[in-house]
């Protein structure tokens, strides 16, 4: 078996809230860069060395969203991949959280735009399988087409 050459000597960690109003839509984000360019995620981003897990979670949905939010647990662990050139090897960390305000103040340099999406609209968004694994774990949906 060939031996698989990655970007990085590392494992990286980031952390994503999974963030859902008091009307279970969930905030998703359209990203502007990549990974998952013109995808729909969740605001998160990486967890800089020293800094600890729920202060990067904070500082990843102020900076992509302008939100302040209330963590309330974690949901899940998942590892991802990336295949090609980019060879990379991520942990990601889902926390579920609430919003303290729904108002959304999205940073263009990340985020080509920002929608709350009510649960039964989830399946309609294009998004990378780590995003449908853990929203399908909150809320239990079949995709209605092929992601576009």
């Amino acid at each position: 078996m060939p031996q698989i050459k990655f970007k990085k000597e590392h494992i990286v960690t980031s952390v994503v809230a999974v963030i859902i109003d008091d009307e279970e839509r969930v905030l998703l984000t359209r990203r502007n860069v990549a990974p998952f360019q013109g995808q729909w995620v969740m605001p998160g981003g990486k967890i800089d060395l020293g800094e600890p897990i729920l202060k990067a979670l904070h500082r990843e949905v102020l900076e992509e969203v302008g939100l302040d939010v209330e963590v309330q647990g974690l949901v899940d662990v998942f590892e991802h991949l990336t295949p090609g050139e980019e060879n990379a090897h991520f942990i990601i960390l889902y926390y579920r959280c609430r919003p303290l305000s729904c108002v959304i103040n999205h940073n263009p340099g990340e985020v080509a735009e920002a929608l709350w999406v009510p649960r039964d609209e989830l399946p309609d968004y294009p998004m990378p399988d780590g995003t449908r694994f853990i929203l399908g774990k909150i809320f239990p949906f079949r995709r209605r087409h092929d992601d576009r």
